[in-house]
C-alpha cells in the first residue's frame, strides 16, 4: 500500500483547522506542505506563522516540500516549526551534499526533488544520502496541473538507481494523482502519493484517501 500524503496548499484556508483535524481523522500517513516563494516558482503559498499553527494540532508525520531559491537558509526555521522531512529542488541547491547532511543533522528525513525537464542523472552521486526522492509529475508553482505522463519511467529509472545501490529511499509522486493513474504510478515504483485538489475538492475527502490508500 502506498503511503497517502494529502496537500495542504489545496485545502480551504478559512476552515484550515477543520480540514487538519480531517486528514488527521483519516488513513493519510503524511500532511504535505508546499512553501513557494514566488522566485523559484511563479507562486507564492504560506510560511512559518501557517507551520506553527498547525504544528500542534497535526497528528501525521509533516512532509515539507521546498520549492524556494536558497532553501537552505531556512532548514532550522522548518525544523522548528514541526517540519520532519525535508525536501529541496535539485534546481535550486548548489551544493545538494551539504544541504542533505544539514537537513539529517537535525535528526530529520532529507529528501531531493526533480522537476519534470531534470534527468535523473543528478541522483547518482547523492542518492546513497538520500530517504526520499520526489518527482515532480507536474511543473512546480500551482495545484491542478495536468499530469505529465513520461513520469513513469522517471519513477522506474529512479527505481532501478535505489534498487541497484541496495538502498530503501523512497519514491514520491506530486502533481496530478489521481485514481486513474495511482496504479500505475505505484506499479512503476511510487511509495507515495501527494494529492491536493483531488482529495480536497472530493465530495468525500476521507473515502478518496481510503480509496488512494487501498488501490
Amino acid at each position: 500500500m502506498p503511503i497517502i500524503a494529502p496537500s495542504l496548499l489545496a485545502a480551504n484556508f478559512l476552515n484550515l483547522e477543520s480540514e487538519v483535524k480531517m486528514i488527521n481523522s483519516s488513513e493519510a500517513e503524511w500532511l504535505h506542505i508546499d512553501i513557494m516563494d514566488g522566485v523559484f516558482v511563479p507562486n507564492i503559498s504560506y510560511g512559518f506563522p501557517v507551520l506553527d499553527a498547525i504544528k500542534d494540532l497535526n497528528k501525521k508525520v509533516m512532509d515539507v516540500h521546498l520549492m524556494i531559491s536558497k532553501p537552505e537558509n531556512y532548514i532550522k526555521n522548518f525544523v522548528e516549526s514541526g517540519a520532519e522531512i525535508i525536501t529541496v529542488h535539485a534546481e535550486t541547491v548548489t551544493h545538494i551534499h551539504r544541504t542533505i547532511q544539514e537537513i539529517k543533522s537535525f535528526g530529520i528525513k532529507a529528501g531531493l526533488a526533480l522537476n519534470p525537464a531534470t534527468p535523473i542523472s543528478v541522483l547518482e552521486d547523492i542518492i546513497g544520502d538520500l530517504d526520499l526522492v520526489l518527482i515532480m509529475s507536474v511543473n512546480p508553482g500551482f495545484g491542478g496541473q495536468k499530469f505529465i505522463d513520461r513520469t513513469y519511467s522517471k519513477i522506474e529509472k529512479t527505481k532501478d538507481l535505489i534498487l541497484k545501490n541496495n538502498l530503501k529511499t523512497l519514491i514520491e509522486v506530486d502533481g496530478g494523482v489521481n485514481l486513474e493513474n495511482a496504479p500505475k504510478l505505484v506499479q512503476a515504483g511510487a511509495d507515495v502519493l501527494v494529492a491536493g485538489s483531488f482529495v480536497f475538492s472530493s465530495e468525500n475527502p476521507i473515502q478518496t484517501i481510503h480509496r488512494l490508500k487501498n488501490l
